[in-house]
């Protein structure tokens, strides 16, 4: 009877009171912070980074989840500082970087552009490679650099309270601004 009583507790009650608890209080959370636009179509999570490859999008972190961010196959790359795979592919990311965003052979590259995170899902990349990728989605749209610096900032996670964490730009905020903003005559 005791099996059955506590059963019904922990398999049942208790599920139904943490869900109640999560849609009333951190409903948007509880739900995997969609991204809906105007239309009602899903556009994504505020939570899970996407592959943006075109010029006129900001790029964010590589994955080494699955076949590019694929929640399902969520995962670092497991390569460790030694490893001449990941050395080669950190150097290869860094030349495609510089080509792409039109650095020389000397200009740094913020880590972040070259690594994928713990989860191969981050969705933020640091200022620094979003001030390094400003100029080529500035020239691919046609925008003026100031405008799009200012999209930068409008879509920087600051470090909570202040001093816990990195502020972090969220690339599918922004590169969602960025059309929103293209669509606008």
């Amino acid at each position: 009877m005791s099996t059955l009583v506590l059963a019904a507790v922990c398999c049942g009650l208790y599920p139904l009171i943490v869900f109640g608890i999560a849609q009333a209080v951190f409903r948007d959370q509880a739900n995997g912070s969609l991204i809906v636009d105007k239309n009602g179509t899903v556009r994504g999570s505020k939570l899970l980074g996407q592959g943006f490859t075109a010029d006129k999008y900001f790029h964010p972190r590589p994955s080494a989840a699955g076949n590019g961010y694929d929640a399902a196959n969520s995962s670092g790359s497991n390569l460790g500082p030694t490893s001449q795979k990941l050395y080669d592919a950190i150097k290869e990311r860094i030349s495609a970087y510089r080509k792409e965003n039109g650095l020389t052979d000397t200009d740094p590259v913020p880590a972040d552009a070259v690594t994928a995170s713990g989860s191969g899902l981050d969705p933020h990349i640091t200022v620094p490679n979003a001030e390094r990728q400003l100029a080529r989605v500035a020239k691919a749209r046609g925008l003026d650099p100031q405008k799009v610096r200012e999209l930068i900032e409008q879509h920087t996670a600051k470090a909570d309270f202040g001093l816990l964490g990195d502020s972090g730009v969220n690339v599918l905020l922004l590169n969602l601004a960025l059309d929103s903003r293209a669509a606008k005559p």
